[in-house]
């Protein structure tokens, strides 16, 4: 018997008597998937390449700030940064009332910014449940506001044709029997946490997650790293969540595999569906069958940080998440709400600007493979499709106008057979001159969209793809 299976078996025993706890779910081995099968499962997330993530809990409230003093790092870890004690951060929930949310506000702003899915904070790290969990009081029920904040916001993706996702936190600074003690943790008084019965928690906050809510695309799980979790325990979570919903997408923070910041797992051995380099872009894409996504913020915090103005430009955002699509990746780009329910207008502004630009080049992005070059000639980057005809789009991405408007394309074989700018009209078709491996596009003499402007270039068949170019632009 494999090493893996055994490790499953034990990691099932292990938990066996905790699974009356959760509603007796009858967890499947999924370790069998075909290829095929993952393709077929991951077919909305390869068309989709572009998503909104949300943060969003009771650090809102105090937005980088304690006891009147600014409080270093990301918004949503105050609590760890400033060390506050679970009974000096618990007070947050009776004043935690977000009468400005509007979830169909919400679904619309990144709807109209070309996003095809949202992932919000169910529970973060400090352990806070945007719905009204019958496994705590730690939960948006014992808020004045008292409704739950996740149900409306799936309506209104299903309303609106976006995927709802969930974000949950494995680790938990507010359970007592989570695993690594802190003085300022939940724990802080239990001499010997119980990891066993933590997981079984959280497994049934999960099954209320996935059971009441109708399809979620994606369970996007984290805080895997600290010691309490177990690679065991990852695979055991991991079956546990597509026995709920067989159908879903579960990210590779289940487990305990990941390269860090870089986000790619270090073999097959561990589970997840997909790779999550956070704040960073890899240099290259990773070839056909491995899945990966971008999350990245528009500032420097993902939770609310009142005093966090160090936004990125709308061309930043633009080209990070053409220069993602390019090889093969999703961008997940984060919004963090205020306490009152409100997307900072800053955030808003980008979603609206991206938007602008997807509204033409859309077709760039949505459902495109990476870069078939594996340098380019020009300052920029390149998306394709293949056509119901066995053709192929290429979406070839500017950056910087090219001199005299020549766009040299080199190390494609194939002869373009009709070329022209996404946005203008079709038959304003380019004049294409040069050779084999060398051709030369006439572009206009000045760029439409000074940000990005994408040439539609259509060849026959797959890309033949030969000779060299110069290094391919940063």
């Amino acid at each position: 018997m494999k090493a893996q299976s055994i490790a499953l078996l034990l990691s099932t025993a292990l938990l066996a008597p905790l699974l009356a706890d959760q509603g007796e779910v009858d967890i499947k081995d999924f370790s069998g998937e075909t290829p095929a099968e993952k393709a077929a499962r991951m077919d909305w997330f390869n068309e989709a390449r572009f998503g909104m993530f949300i943060h969003w809990g009771l650090y809102a409230q105090p937005a980088g700030i304690w006891n009147g003093k600014p409080v270093g790092g990301i918004g949503e870890w105050i609590q760890s940064k400033a060390a506050i004690p679970v009974s000096d951060y618990s007070p947050l929930q009776k004043t935690f009332n977000p009468v400005k949310y509007d979830p169909d506000a919400w679904v619309l702003a990144a709807k109209n910014a070309g996003m095809k899915y949202i992932v919000i904070t169910s529970k973060h790290h400090d352990g806070f449940c945007l719905w009204d969990s019958q496994h705590t009081d730690w939960d948006i029920g014992g808020t004045p506001y008292k409704k739950d904040l996740l149900k409306p916001l799936a309506e209104a993706c299903r309303k609106h044709g976006l995927k709802i996702c969930w974000y949950h936190s494995i680790m938990d600074w507010h359970h007592a029997e989570y695993g690594k003690k802190a003085k300022w943790r939940g724990n802080h008084d239990n001499p010997d946490p119980d990891m066993d019965a933590y997981t079984a928690y959280m497994k049934n906050q999960l099954q209320e997650l996935l059971t009441n809510y109708g399809d979620i695309g994606i369970v996007w799980l984290d805080g895997e790293w600290e010691d309490a979790w177990t690679h065991e325990r990852g695979i055991d979570l991991y079956n546990y969540c597509r026995s709920l919903q067989p159908g879903t997408i579960v990210n590779n923070r289940v487990d305990k595999g990941r390269r860090g910041m870089a986000g790619m797992s270090k073999g097959d051995k561990f589970r997840g569906d997909y790779g999550t380099p956070e704040q960073e872009i890899p240099h290259t894409g990773f070839g056909p069958g491995v899945y990966w996504e971008s999350c990245m913020t528009m500032n420097n915090t993902w939770g609310f940080k009142k005093n966090d103005h160090k936004w990125k430009s709308t061309q930043k955002l633009i080209r990070n998440l053409v220069d993602i699509a390019s090889k093969g990746g999703n961008f997940l780009l984060n919004v963090g709400p205020t306490a009152e329910g409100e997307i900072p207008s800053a955030s808003l502004e980008r979603l609206k600007d991206m938007g602008a630009w997807m509204k033409t080049n859309g077709p760039s992005i949505h459902g495109t493979q990476a870069t078939p070059f594996k340098q380019l000639s020009w300052n920029g980057r390149c998306t394709m499709k293949t056509t119901k005809d066995g053709n192929t789009l290429l979406f070839l991405h500017i950056f910087e106008w090219p001199e005299g408007g020549k766009l040299h394309v080199k190390g494609i074989q194939n002869q373009p057979r009709s070329v022209s700018i996404l946005g203008q009209r079709t038959r304003n078709f380019l004049p294409v001159s040069g050779k084999a491996g060398e051709w030369v596009i006439q572009l206009p003499a000045a760029a439409p969209d000074p940000v990005c402007t994408v040439v539609k270039c259509t060849i026959q068949g797959a890309p033949e793809i030969g000779g060299s170019g110069k290094a391919e632009a940063k």
